[in-house]
């Protein structure tokens, strides 16, 4: 039998069923490929995403981007939530066509010309254009959502022209500390002196009992899989976010501050699909993450979690062996 031809769905023209929400413990979520994201889509999770947004441009210094782009015309953003990185791109890219992809249709309407959103799953077997399309390809916060990350890369390697970037944005949330502050992890089915401890092991475990199961970490191997993929050039960049104000340093500080935030209004909505997939009732939801949320506030203790990001190059036919 042969397969259906992919139907993706421009965002200005959609159906009921893209567009049709299902709601659950009081949150949105997406109806196209309903429950291939574990995480909500409502308005409260927009504003948390531009939010978001702003907090990585000061962990990145203000930057964008880290490629070395020279006049890209062809740019995909996968995953690009509320939009608002494909608009901020196409003022410094004015000759590139940008588009956006997710499985929400949830991007603004009207934006500049050479911007461009859809309604698509990057899990697909196959993309929309042919390979050897994309001068740039950038996936960015995917943590969670992925099945494996390994095979979207390889899936981006085919649909860079020779020569184009991908560029990775992914923070690994496993609690990390450098001076003795922080409580240590203990044994599965003991709880933690410090709850973020036992939330990140919740997020491990809901991820492994999907079928297939779900990659929940997977920033610290990003580097590596692009090297077996055979990308060149490839640099990656790490740094430090701390969960909240705990730091001396005045620009840690204020990234603290909106890394706090951050959490605290993304909790809820990172954790409800997850925890009941572990057979947790709401009320025990609710009680656990007030206690998480204490542990995000706690300035004793001097959590951080890695931001990543890391470039690589398809390599021209003529290249040698990758860098």
């Amino acid at each position: 039998m042969s397969k259906s031809p992919k139907q993706p769905y421009d965002t200005q023209s959609l159906t009921e069923t893209v567009t049709d929400y299902p709601f659950e413990y009081g949150r949105r979520y997406h109806k196209y490929h309903e429950g291939a994201y574990v995480f909500p889509n409502d308005e409260q999770e927009l504003a948390r995403l531009d939010m978001q947004h702003h907090m990585f441009k000061l962990v990145n210094n203000g930057r964008l981007y880290f490629a070395p782009l020279q006049d890209p015309r062809k740019m995909l953003d996968i995953g690009t939530g509320t939009g608002i990185w494909p608009i901020e791109m196409a003022a410094l890219f004015p000759n590139a066509e940008i588009t956006g992809t997710d499985l929400s249709p949830i991007q603004p309407t009207v934006v500049p010309e050479n911007v461009h959103f859809l309604v698509d799953d990057a899990a697909e077997e196959e993309w929309l254009w042919h390979p050897d399309y994309f001068d740039y390809i950038r996936l960015a916060h995917l943590t969670g959502g992925i099945l494996s990350f390994k095979e979207l890369l390889r899936k981006s390697l085919q649909y860079l022209k020779p020569g184009g970037w991908l560029e990775c944005h992914e923070m690994d949330l496993k609690p990390m500390y450098d001076d003795g502050t922080m409580p240590p992890e203990t044994e599965e089915g003991r709880l933690s002196a410090f709850a973020l401890h036992d939330w990140w092991r919740t997020q491990q475990q809901s991820g492994q009992l999907t079928d297939p199961p779900r990659e929940f970490r997977v920033a610290h191997r990003i580097e590596r899989f692009m090297k077996e993929l055979g990308f060149v050039d490839i640099q990656q960049r790490i740094k430090e976010v701390p969960t909240n104000p705990w730091p001396t340093d005045p620009e840690m500080k204020e990234i603290g501050k909106w890394s706090e935030r951050n959490w605290l209004e993304a909790l809820s909505g990172w954790s409800y699909k997850p925890l009941a997939s572990l057979g947790w009732t709401w009320l025990e939801i609710e009680v656990f993450l007030a206690n998480v949320r204490q542990a995000i506030r706690n300035r004793d203790i001097h959590c951080y979690t890695n931001y990543h990001v890391v470039i690589g190059r398809k390599p021209f036919p003529d290249d040698k062996e990758a860098s």
